[in-house]
């Protein structure tokens, strides 16, 4: 929360500060990215939830800030951690402040550099970002991790009601509310998708500036410019709403919780396809590739690292890889699930990356 002060009258806070302690650190190396330890606190009559990510993977949207070692890398690996409002909000607005840093019992190392992050909770926001503590590579290397064991101090600062009776403050952006309310109304639709049987309306100047496949379709002179109607092929019609929802809120609630894990996977495999290959939406790739690297089991490694290569999703694939060839029991498991056969016929030289990570691992 930003704000120059005037006007601006703090009436209380409550604050904690806890350790949280991760005994038997080296477990970690097993957690997937989107994996966590949690740990629960209750502050200010209300249940908040810690959660600590050992193999936290922040995307890089813009090319420019690619990881400087690296230029091939879409991401980096850190040590992070999310403040989650477990119980119902009893304000409409809870202006609450994380800081973190890793601390060492003995205190024969001086703490980390405390890193904060601002957030306001409410019935419908009830996830802080992350706090982005250490790059993960540099973590083993910082003498924070003793005996084994890894501490960090949380303080979680909960701020009373603010008075702003002079001057109201801005409220949060609400664009991406009034844009799904505007695809969800149909008002001044200039365009409909025929998709498997089912319809859908939208808007060309919208599309265009989230899209340039869009872009290019509907202003540059193709076939569908002047057109109101237009068919998709090969496309189920809940992945292409999932699609059109995103690309008017940058939101796609389907992997965040609304569907089953089993189905959001398969929506997840559905929507990285057509963000890649057909439509140009780098983000929801970047972010479906994010889903499945944390999700990834016997059923769905095969099919999963068959997407990864066709679409060129490096880090992906690396994790399929490393799940596939843990042990010799997930080797078989998998070699004997119908997505392998799939994985063979599809993408025939991936084998033998498969079988190289299997050699060097020694299974």
């Amino acid at each position: 929360m930003e704000h120059d002060g005037t006007n601006l009258t703090v009436t209380e806070a409550v604050r904690s500060v806890q350790l949280l302690k991760i005994d038997g650190y080296c477990a970690t190396a097993a957690m997937e990215a989107l994996e966590f330890i949690k740990s629960r606190w209750n502050i200010d009559g209300h249940e908040w939830e810690i959660r600590f990510y050992p193999d936290h993977w922040h995307f890089f949207e813009d090319e420019e800030m690619l990881f400087p070692f690296d230029d091939k890398l879409d991401h980096s690996e850190w040590v992070a951690l999310k403040l989650i409002l477990v119980s119902e909000p009893q304000r409409d607005k809870l202006r609450v402040n994380l800081s973190c840093r890793l601390v060492c019992p003995s205190q024969h190392l001086d703490p980390s550099q405390a890193k904060t992050v601002s957030h306001v909770f409410n019935r419908h926001s009830k996830c802080s970002p992350e706090v982005l503590l250490m790059l993960k590579h540099k973590l083993p290397s910082s003498g924070y991790i003793v005996n084994d064991s890894l501490t960090v101090e949380c303080t979680i600062t909960v701020l009373g009601d603010l008075d702003t009776a002079d001057e109201p403050v801005p409220p949060p952006s609400d664009l991406r509310q009034h844009l799904g309310e505007l695809l969800e109304s149909q008002d001044g639709a200039d365009v409909i998708f025929h998709v498997s049987g089912e319809s859908f309306a939208a808007h060309k100047v919208i599309l265009a500036a989230r899209s340039l496949v869009f872009k290019a379709k509907f202003f540059g002179g193709m076939e569908e410019t002047s057109s109101e109607h237009v068919v998709i092929e090969d496309m189920e019609a809940a992945v292409f709403k999932s699609m059109l929802h995103f690309i008017y809120t940058d939101m796609a609630p389907e992997l965040d919780g609304e569907l089953e894990p089993q189905a959001a996977v398969i929506m997840a495999q559905h929507l990285l396809a057509a963000a890649d290959s057909r439509y140009g939406l780098n983000r929801l790739k970047l972010i479906c590739e994010c889903k499945l690297s944390g999700g990834i089991d016997i059923g769905t490694a095969a099919t999963t690292l068959a997407l990864a290569e066709q679409h060129h999703c490096s880090l992906l694939k690396a994790k399929c890889l490393e799940f596939v060839t843990k042990s010799p029991e997930t080797l078989d498991a998998v070699l004997a699930t119908d997505g392998y056969a799939h994985l063979v016929a599809s993408c025939p030289l991936v084998l033998t990356e498969l079988l190289r990570a299997a050699c060097e691992r020694k299974i």
